[in-house]
């Protein structure tokens, strides 16, 4: 995360980036090396809780071997390259370069693995429930035969992580002067939809 407070949020912003971005790079120290993972997580309010599940085949349970471990999982919500020339105080004094805006939550904590077919099926269900929530006729995961959920499940091992520290960054160019914040909005606004996407954030932020 950046080490400039200046861009960081406060928890609840941070639980809001993982709620909306929940698809997390996983990272840990495995016996052999470093560890990753690209996965969807689930934040449980109620417990502080980041709840999901992987592949048998997953070197996060056989690298680990299903053993305990401390992790970090990073969300990356919108972000965009910033152009110096977006900056009108180039045209001024030139002292401006490039940077990347973005916007991402960091969540560490203590990973533990749950193999019985209940817990599996419970993480399952969390992820699809948050996923289809908003869809006109939700899917879940009763909607399939037991048989086949059952088959499936026995591939996949579900966990757990107890957040023992959250970081949200929104770096969206609050350190630089309105028209040069303004200029980078209406530079981002001119590209594609992921620059938009961000311009539409630093409108809302708060100068």
């Amino acid at each position: 995360m950046h080490p400039s407070s200046v861009f960081h949020t406060d928890e609840q912003a941070a639980r809001a980036i993982i709620r909306d971005n929940p698809l997390a790079t996983l990272a840990a120290n495995g016996p052999d090396g470093p560890l990753v993972a690209i996965v969807p997580l689930v934040w449980n309010e109620d417990e502080g809780t980041l709840i999901g599940h992987v592949a048998r085949s997953n070197p996060f349970w056989t690298a680990l071997n299903g053993e305990p471990a401390n992790v970090s999982a990073v969300f990356r919500a919108a972000d965009a390259y910033v152009s110096a020339s977006a900056y009108p105080s180039k045209a001024e004094h030139g002292r401006v370069v490039p940077t990347w805006n973005y916007i991402a939550a960091e969540a560490r904590g203590h990973l533990t693995f749950a193999t019985d077919p209940q817990a599996v099926r419970s993480s399952v269900s969390a992820l699809s429930d948050q996923m289809e929530a908003t869809r006109p006729a939700p899917w879940s995961v009763d909607d399939a035969p037991d048989a086949y959920i059952d088959k499936l499940a026995r591939a996949i091992v579900a966990f757990e992580i107890r957040v023992t520290e959250l970081k949200g960054v929104r770096k969206l160019s609050q350190n630089k002067s309105d028209a040069d914040r303004d200029g980078v909005i209406a530079d981002l606004s001119r590209r594609d939809a992921a620059p938009t996407a961000l311009s539409d954030e630093m409108r809302k932020a708060v100068r």
